[in-house]
């Protein structure tokens, strides 16, 4: 958010208040200004929020080969639900051929049995793989 306090909006007892996620502009009386930023913050935290996780859900996809994987990586991008054995040496190899990395292990989804989408040993559940730019 921006807030603009100009001699003459001081005056007149208004600032002019631009967010940035939405790029409304309004015009607030400085008197109780504090309570109204504070939920336009919340508000902007929310949508924000709301946005990124759009943003995820949209680009996550589930793969099960390393086939598979490295030709949507490329071809696509995003976010995949991968199978992996859990070992440091296999999260190597997949970032030197592929430039992906874990970016976070879901808490938030069943734990599903499978098999390493590169080794084939056994996996409790997927992570979550992309490559940053």
């Amino acid at each position: 958010m921006r807030l603009a306090i100009g001699p003459r909006d001081l005056a007149n007892g208004v600032a002019e208040v631009a967010r940035r996620d939405t790029r409304e502009k309004s015009s607030m009386t400085i008197s109780g200004i504090g309570i109204q930023i504070e939920a336009m913050l919340e508000d902007i935290q929310n949508n924000l929020y709301k946005r990124a996780e759009t943003y995820r859900d949209q680009r996550l996809s589930k793969v099960d080969s390393y086939e598979e994987f490295k030709t949507r990586l490329e071809s696509e991008g995003g976010f995949f639900l991968a199978h992996w054995d859990g070992t440091a040496e296999t999260e190597e190899l997949i970032k030197q051929e592929t430039q992906a990395t874990i970016r976070c292990i879901p808490l938030d989804i069943p734990s599903e049995a499978g098999t390493c989408m590169v080794t084939g040993k056994p996996s409790a559940s997927r992570v979550v793989f992309a490559k940053a730019y």
